[in-house]
């Protein structure tokens, strides 16, 4: 089983547009941040977790030429945008791609991207079939789990796939969650920045607390804002947490 990180930034991105904040990028590649994505692969299954604003770059950079599912962790647009460039898998694949995510995501996206769906539907606009999703699923050999978290006051929905457990803009994880997060042998988390503390996000010192909690063996974190400088923060991380950054690519 393969994670590869499609995208691992805040949502603006990283750099910012217009070069706003720290000059971090230099020559420093784990410091160019799409907005947050992720590729998970196992010898049946082809899953993508969100469609950002660069979906279809992350798509081409990573070579993805199949899609069995997508899950979407919730309706902001840093993580559905790019849900457009779903259509030349449809062309490719000659069937809807199957959603999994909450009701109030779906509603959102149905609203938002009404020109997908019935009735006024546009001729060769992208195909989707949303699965219900308040319990385990299967899809060959992947067990989907939903983990609902709060970023916020809003709830957003992580995913356990197997031994990988992937949450994203969380700063609270709900005692039933953290139950079914506990086994994972890898757990994907937001960690925004070093300090100051954020209304909506886990920073990263809350984000290592979390993860101790937890038991994971390994945590990477992802949704890293221009201020977290990778090899700088790198050096003041437990030997369990790591930053994620663009392209990595992890095996469980």
């Amino acid at each position: 089983m393969k994670l590869t990180f499609l995208g691992t930034g805040t949502s603006m991105g990283v750099p910012v547009a217009g070069g706003f904040g720290p000059k971090y990028a230099g020559g420093d590649p784990r410091n160019q941040r799409y907005r947050c994505s992720a590729w998970i692969r196992t010898r049946e299954r082809s899953l993508v977790i969100d469609t950002g604003p660069e979906f279809r770059l992350q798509t081409l950079r990573a070579g993805i030429r199949h899609i069995d599912a997508l899950m979407l962790t919730h309706e902001h647009t840093d993580h559905i945008t790019g849900l457009d460039d779903l259509r030349s898998y449809n062309y490719a694949q000659k069937a809807p791609i199957p959603v999994y995510t909450s009701k109030k995501t779906e509603e959102a996206i149905r609203h938002r991207f009404h020109y997908m769906f019935p009735p006024n539907k546009t001729p060769g606009s992208v195909d989707l079939d949303f699965r219900p999703f308040t319990d385990a699923v299967h899809e060959g050999d992947c067990t989907i789990i939903p983990l609902p978290v709060m970023h916020g006051k809003m709830e957003v929905m992580g995913f356990r796939i197997n031994d990988i457990s992937y949450i994203t803009d969380v700063n609270h994880i709900p005692d039933k969650t953290a139950e079914k997060i506990h086994g994972s042998k890898i757990l994907v988390m937001s960690g925004l920045r070093w300090s100051p503390p954020h209304p909506t996000h886990y920073t990263i010192p809350q984000a290592i607390e979390v993860s101790e909690k937890l038991g994971v063996q390994q945590t990477y974190l992802i949704h890293m804002s221009p201020f977290v400088d990778h090899q700088d923060v790198s050096k003041r991380l437990p030997s369990r947490v790591k930053l994620a950054f663009d392209q990595l690519e992890v095996s469980v």
